[in-house]
């Protein structure tokens, strides 16, 4: 959501549809040899006293100014409820990216621990939906378009944080490693990282009935906006139908309100040509407003992961994302693991079909989902040492999948046991109330010099 107006072109003239489909597939899938890695990650700020109180814009505002005084690697972002986002600059391996993220992650939480605020690592927040902190025409146009579907669009602007793993789309040739492979194991795969890294059980302070309810709200939000395409052998065919027959945000003007239109989709906008032909400009910031699950950006940006508890946490599925993609003997393993879950999809893109729904709504209590889990997972920890992890990495890795994987549990069952605890008389301050094998774990700094 924090996204630019970079992206596919930056030009004035006017598009046709075969220009937009040029366009898409010659940028949207940049291929050749895998060799750069990053990732996203989104946190919650809270109050370090009372994690339930809720904030003030004046005081948001003079945290972030702080902050932006610090000089980081990463680019940092503001979400529209004042999540605030890193964004990893490309990496030439998983080490590197995570020294990077970590030393800024530091820096960060320094200048923020000073003002008594600190980043919390959970995919929805637990007590309320915060007020929109972010007052600019794309928030603005994208909170009147989203209102249409119901709460749900808002809850995703301002409650929601997320992992995400960027990745290069991979060779053009067939393979383990070829990018028609790594899109459609991105979409299968996809729904295993859901339930594994489930952490958002909550909502107003309640259960939802979910265990990533921030995956929840992609869902409710609906195809259009938040779905992906049909998966076909021609990744870049099917994306560029998707980016011409889904609906445009707005229409951006320079000297007054945007237009949010009403079921107007990028193809019919250039075909009528009202209110005014679009730009290959508009192009570039229509796609931007597309939040699919995986989403083609040159790159592969996988955007189904819930922020992860503890300091570290979100090394866990950064380190096992790289592996099941990266090493091609795991890519293999897990192609061959998740085959069978794509029967569950029926057909249906990504994350509205049933396997997606399941693995939101009841994580690795799902049998078939635990055990594939299990096999990725073994995979990623036999790969990581090829790939260079650290040992710290690849301890916690495996420590997570002792305590989540192997249990079939997620972070989201620590959060409903500490809600139980206190409804039992047993108060826990923190949200998530047992420590996290990750909070104590030196690997975040265990990277070469």
């Amino acid at each position: 959501m924090s996204d630019a107006e970079g992206g596919c072109a930056q030009s004035r003239t006017t598009v046709t549809e075969a220009e937009v489909e040029a366009l898409v597939r010659g940028i949207c899938f940049k291929t050749g040899p895998p060799r750069r890695l990053g990732v996203e990650v989104e946190w919650l700020v809270h109050e370090l006293r009372d994690p339930r109180l809720p904030l003030t814009s004046e005081r948001l505002t003079a945290a972030y100014a702080a902050v932006r005084s610090v000089p980081l690697r990463s680019a940092l972002t503001v979400e529209p409820g004042g999540q605030l986002e890193l964004s990893s600059p490309p990496a030439a391996s998983l080490m590197e990216c995570v020294a990077t993220v970590s030393a800024d992650l530091d820096a960060v939480r320094a200048v923020l621990h000073r003002d008594g605020l600190g980043l919390a690592g959970l995919g929805h927040e637990p007590w309320r939906t915060p007020g929109r902190f972010l007052r600019e025409p794309r928030y603005d146009a994208m909170e009147a378009c989203l209102d249409r579907g119901g709460p749900a669009g808002r809850a995703m602007m301002r409650a929601s944080a997320s992992v995400q793993v960027c990745l290069d789309a991979g060779y053009e040739e067939p393979g383990p490693l070829g990018h028609v492979r790594r899109w459609w194991l991105a979409h299968q795969l996809g729904a295993v990282l859901v339930a594994v890294f489930a952490n958002s059980p909550l909502a107003d302070g309640r259960p939802t009935g979910w265990l990533s309810t921030r995956q929840l709200r992609w869902e409710q939000i609906g195809t259009g906006r938040a779905g992906g395409p049909v998966l076909d052998a021609d990744p870049r065919a099917a994306w560029a139908r998707h980016v011409l027959d889904s609906p445009v945000m707005c229409v951006r003007d320079d000297g007054g309100p945007w237009l949010v239109p009403r079921e107007l989709t990028f193809r019919e906008w250039i075909r009528s040509g009202t209110p005014r032909p679009p730009t290959r400009e508009d192009l570039d910031y229509h796609a931007t407003t597309l939040f699919p699950p995986v989403r083609p950006r040159g790159h592969l940006e996988l955007r189904m992961i819930d922020a992860q508890p503890g300091d570290d946490g979100w090394i866990v599925p950064l380190a096992v994302t790289t592996a099941l993609f990266e090493d091609p003997e795991a890519a293999e393993t897990a192609y061959r693991a998740v085959k069978p879950l794509a029967e569950r999809a029926h057909g249906v893109p990504a994350p509205h079909n049933a396997l997606w729904r399941d693995a939101a709504r009841v994580g690795l209590a799902d049998p078939e989902l635990r055990e594939v889990a299990g096999s990725c997972f073994a995979a990623a920890l036999r790969a990581l040492p090829r790939l260079g992890a650290t040992p710290g990495v690849v301890d916690a890795v495996e420590a997570y999948r002792d305590r989540y994987v192997a249990r079939g549990r997620c972070p989201a069952d620590d959060l409903l046991d500490g809600l139980r605890a206190t409804a039992a008389g047993h108060p826990h301050p923190h949200p998530h109330p047992h420590p996290h094998p990750h909070d104590s774990s030196p690997h975040g700094k265990d990277t070469p010099s």
